[in-house]
């Protein structure tokens, strides 16, 4: 789930003491969500360049912060002015109430409070107001200059479990996937990302040239068609691996992704790792 191997994670332990995982009776050691969740910023802090022997001071004088739903605090009046930007084409409007969140908010905290339920927003828009489509164009062309630049200076990962991305067979909404995508590399996952409209047959053919750990599809279309779902079962029985679903579909077609074998993943981006990062420790303990 972390990409450490045993001896590092004991290191921490032992010489460290940045975790403190629970023992049964016969000595195995007991790691919980928030032990995974600590390994996480650990790391996270490491790539940053913090050395091991200072990053326990800096994990104890990072303020503890409950972050609000998105539509409490200041998260409402965030979204508020961004459709109005939005509404507006004015780019540096949208620019400029990015910035602001970001002087005052973590990105990872910014991308799940603000841009997500901004782009699920404007996903509902489009059929209710004349030049809803082209406010979401102009709002996913912004998102995709900034997620790429981010994606080109991030540091790859040399180990930890490999995640293939991609949108399914129609879906041209890769927005979403992409922010999903950086949080999984952010939480330690090595992400190989294909993008949009990709058929599922070329998707299983990645899966095994890049031995990959899992598969996740992004669709935002509720695709009701037995055909899909057809193509979906025959997915996860090409590549013999974890399948996942997410977007908008995930919600409202959950049955028929669970009847093909695939699983729906929450809405939440954290929630939705820890499912992935849980299936593939399930898949291992099978093999």
């Amino acid at each position: 789930m972390t990409g450490l191997n045993p001896v590092t994670l004991r290191a921490w332990e032992r010489r460290y003491g940045l975790i403190k995982p629970e023992r049964t009776s016969s000595g195995h050691r007991m790691y919980s969500d928030g032990d995974v969740e600590r390994i996480r910023k650990v790391l996270a802090l490491t790539r940053e360049g913090v050395a091991i022997g200072q990053v326990k001071a800096a994990l104890e004088a990072e303020p503890v912060v409950a972050t609000p739903p998105p539509d409490k605090g200041p998260w409402l009046g965030y979204r508020r002015r961004l459709a109005a930007a939005i509404a507006g084409f004015d780019e540096g409007a949208l620019e400029a109430i990015h910035d602001e969140a970001l002087a005052l908010h973590s990105v990872n905290v910014v991308d799940r409070m603000l841009l997500v339920p901004m782009l699920a927003e404007l996903g509902t828009r489009w059929t209710k107001v004349t030049g809803g489509v082209a406010e979401e164009h102009f709002f996913s062309a912004y998102l995709r200059n900034k997620i790429g630049a981010r994606f080109h200076h991030r540091r790859m990962h040399e180990v930890g479990p490999k995640i293939l991305m991609a949108c399914g067979p129609g879906e041209l909404h890769e927005t979403g996937l992409l922010l999903f995508a950086l949080a999984a590399h952010d939480a330690g996952f090595r992400v190989v990302l294909l993008g949009a409209n990709v058929p599922f047959r070329e998707t299983a053919a990645a899966a095994h040239r890049t031995q990959c750990d899992a598969v996740v599809i992004s669709n935002t279309l509720d695709l009701g068609t037995p055909e899909f779902y057809a193509e979906l079962s025959a997915l996860v029985s090409a590549t013999k691996r974890p399948v996942f679903v997410g977007g908008h579909i995930a919600s409202v077609r959950e049955k028929e992704i669970q009847a093909s074998g695939a699983v729906a993943l929450a809405t939440s981006i954290e929630l939705a790792l820890r499912r992935v990062a849980s299936g593939i420790q399930r898949a291992r303990g099978r093999q």
